[in-house]
């Protein structure tokens, strides 16, 4: 469910924040227009890592794209005794 409060809400802070232990997202509003987004800091960190493997699953593509691949065969090459 999505959770939209105004900026007002905070007043009684303890509840918008307890909506966040879940996971969940708070997006605050001032003035009728999205402002804020509020999440737990495990809900952040999960985001960020997230980010920053699909950043890198980017550049990995990019590199296949440019410079070419290994195929199967010799990417296994050498794992065998």
């Amino acid at each position: 469910m999505t959770n939209i409060v105004p900026i007002s809400d905070l007043k009684n802070y303890t509840e918008v924040l307890g909506r966040c232990d879940d996971g969940s997202v708070v997006y605050l509003t001032k003035n009728g227009r999205g402002r804020y987004v509020v999440q737990s800091m495990a809900a952040y960190e999960k985001m960020k890592a997230t980010v920053q493997l699909l950043a890198e699953l980017s550049k990995g593509l990019e590199a296949v794209r440019t410079q070419g691949g290994l195929s199967v065969d010799e990417a296994f090459d050498g794992l065998e005794d």
